[in-house]
C-alpha cells in the first residue's frame, strides 16, 4: 500500500471530523476576487467566498517570525461553502473550499475592468482581462524562479523565503519584469501566471507584483486541499498542464510563449503540451536559476528543439528579448 493514500483518506478523515465538530460559518461576510479572463462566449469570473475580512499586520520592518505568523493566518481562512453567488443575472455556488467560477456572457456590460459579484451582503468587483483584438500571441509564465526569486527547487530554502518574507522584501528578476512588460505590449497580448503555489497568497503575490509594475493578469494557483489519495490534491505538472490546456482553448487563434525555469520540470509540462497540440507552442523561455539545474531538463530541452519549438535557456532574458523583438516587435514598435 502507497503511504500517501493512506495518510491522505486518514487526512481526510479528520478534516471532515473537525468540519461536524466546528461547523464552518454559512454566511458571507467578504468576497475575495481573483481576476477573470475571457474566451469568445465567456467572462470568466473567479473568487472566493469568506466568513471573515482578512487582516495582514505583518509588514518589511516586523521579524520574520512575525512575517512568518502572518502568512500562516492565510491559511486559517473561513470559508463559506454551498453559498449562492450571483453576477449579471448568473449564478452558481460555492464549492466546500469556498471557491466559485462564473461564466457570464461575452457581451456582458463591464463597470470599469470588472463585474460586481455578490453574495449575500457581501459584493466585490472581479475585474476581467480581455486581450486586444490585434493581439499577436499569449504569454503563459510560471512565477517561482522565473519571474520572483523563491528557491522552489528546494523545498527547505522555498518554505524559508515564502514564510518569512514580506511583499516589500521579495526579489523580482528586473529582467523578468522588461520581458513581462516588453510582450504583454500594454495590454494587446493576454498575460497569464501559472503556479503551484495555493490560492491563500493570491493577495500576497498581486501586492509583490503591483510593487515592480509587472503586468497585472490572472493568475492560476493551486486549491491545497485534501483529497482521497493526495495530501495536496493534484501535482505541479498537471496543474500547470490543465491550466495550459484551457487558456489555449480560451485563445485558440493565439500561439502561445510559454516562460518558467530549469529544475522544476517546466522544460517536461512545456515539451508535454507541445506534443497534445502541434503547432500551438511558438517559443519556450527557460530561467536557469542556479548553476547545473538545466541538466534534469536537458531531456525535455531537446524534445521540445525535437518538435521545432525555439526554446532560450539562460540565466538571465536579454536573449530572449532581443529575439522576440526581432521576431514580433521589429516593425511598428521602438520600445522597450
Amino acid at each position: 500500500m502507497s503511504l500517501t493514500p493512506w495518510l491522505a483518506r486518514r487526512a481526510l478523515q479528520v478534516k471532515r471530523w473537525i468540519e461536524r465538530v466546528f461547523p464552518g460559518p454559512t454566511v458571507a461576510k467578504f468576497i475575495e476576487p481573483y481576476m477573470g479572463y475571457a474566451t469568445s462566449e465567456h467572462l470568466i469570473l473567479r473568487g472566493r467566498v469568506l466568513g471573515s475580512v482578512r487582516s495582514e499586520k505583518a509588514s518589511h520592518s516586523t521579524s520574520r517570525r512575525a512575517n512568518a505568523l502572518s502568512m500562516l493566518r492565510t491559511f486559517l481562512t473561513d470559508e463559506v461553502a454551498d453559498a449562492e453567488v450571483v453576477a449579471g443575472g448568473v449564478t452558481a455556488r460555492t464549492d466546500e473550499e469556498g471557491y466559485f467560477t462564473l461564466l457570464l456572457p461575452r457581451d456582458t456590460a463591464l463597470t470599469g475592468r470588472g463585474v460586481t459579484v455578490s453574495s449575500g451582503d457581501a459584493t466585490a468587483e472581479c475585474r476581467v482581462a480581455i486581450p486586444g483584438p490585434d493581439a499577436r500571441f499569449m504569454v503563459v509564465s510560471d512565477i517561482d524562479d522565473t519571474v520572483m526569486k523563491t528557491g522552489a527547487y528546494s523545498m527547505i530554502k522555498n518554505l524559508w523565503t515564502s514564510f518569512t518574507g514580506h511583499p516589500t522584501t521579495r526579489h523580482v528578476f528586473p529582467d523578468a519584469v522588461e520581458l513581462m512588460d516588453f510582450l504583454h505590449d500594454d495590454g494587446r497580448n493576454p498575460v497569464y501566471y501559472v503556479s503551484s503555489s495555493p490560492w491563500n497568497f493570491y493577495p500576497f503575490l498581486r501586492t509583490v507584483f503591483q510593487l515592480h509594475d509587472l503586468p497585472d493578469a490572472p493568475m492560476f494557483l493551486r486549491d491545497y486541499g485534501i483529497s482521497e489519495t493526495q495530501l495536496i490534491a493534484g501535482s505541479h505538472g498537471d496543474h500547470k498542464g490543465s491550466a495550459i490546456d484551457t487558456l489555449a482553448a480560451a485563445h485558440p487563434d493565439l500561439p502561445m510563449i510559454l516562460i518558467g525555469d530549469t529544475g522544476q520540470h517546466d522544460a517536461q509540462v512545456y515539451a508535454d503540451a507541445a506534443e497534445r497540440m502541434p503547432g500551438r507552442v511558438a517559443h519556450v523561455i527557460l530561467h536557469e536559476p542556479r548553476s547545473g539545474a538545466l541538466l534534469s531538463d536537458q531531456v525535455d530541452v531537446d524534445r521540445l528543439v525535437a518538435l521545432g519549438v525555439p526554446v532560450y535557456v539562460r540565466d538571465s532574458y536579454g536573449q530572449a528579448i532581443d529575439a522576440m523583438r526581432k521576431i514580433y516587435f521589429q516593425a511598428g514598435r521602438t520600445s522597450p
